[in-house]
């Protein structure tokens, strides 16, 4: 699990192409610290695992379903990413859940600055629209934001300086493609009430979660 705070920009050492996966070797300073063969790695947001590294650069082997799904096939030697290790239990939970597991990518439509800021428009397919509420969470090449305005094309949010400054995000220009990882609550609850829907069986599992039972529990 990670929380979306972005402790460091790494840079693409190397990447070695299969026929539809990757190797990727990436380096870095401040995730060095306590980093141990088989840990978890977010990098722009995708959770990868370690499995080998020196005293400054670890390799990470990228498979073709995360390629799919991800914007990590774009990435080339010398490319910057957003890098967090994994929530340590004793730590503090700042910004909100994130699997690292993305639900797809989004398009940089534009950036606007306003005074200290800057609003940053993602084209989002349907499908991920649907999860994204105004006032929640999403995480962007692994950095947890928090959704300012919302439609049926697209979602805004709006960086101040320390995260823009800290991230590869401004970096970013339009028409560039960015991992995108909704808030995982709204993901099991779709699931849990539409899990009948699925279940092809003649003996169907009732959830026992409605609009109704969110509604007169407070979650509507």
């Amino acid at each position: 699990m990670f929380t979306g705070i972005i402790e460091e920009i790494g840079t693409v050492v190397s990447i070695q192409k299969g026929a539809k996966s990757s190797q990727m070797t990436l380096a870095g300073n401040i995730i060095f610290e306590d980093m141990h063969i088989g840990d978890s790695i977010a990098v722009n947001g995708v959770c990868l695992t370690v499995t080998t590294k020196t005293a400054n650069t670890f390799t990470v082997d990228v498979m073709a379903e995360t390629l799919r799904r991800s914007s990590l096939g774009s990435l080339s030697k010398g490319s910057k990413v957003n890098m967090e290790r994994a929530m340590a239990a004793n730590g503090r939970f700042g910004g909100h859940i994130v699997s690292g597991h993305i639900d797809g990518t989004g398009e940089i439509e534009s950036f606007v600055k306003e005074d200290n800021a800057v609003w940053v428009t993602v084209k989002t397919p349907a499908k991920l629209l649907k999860y994204i509420i105004e006032k929640g969470s999403i995480a962007i090449d692994g950095i947890s934001l928090t959704v300012a305005y919302v439609d049926a094309q697209c979602f805004k949010v709006s960086l101040i300086p320390h995260t823009g400054s800290n991230t590869t995000l401004l970096d970013k220009k339009p028409g560039d493609i960015v991992n995108l990882e909704n808030d995982v609550v709204g993901k099991y609850i779709e699931r849990l009430m539409h899990f009948e829907d699925v279940d092809d069986s003649s003996t169907k599992a009732q959830s026992g979660i409605s609009v109704d039972f969110l509604s007169q529990h407070g979650f509507m």
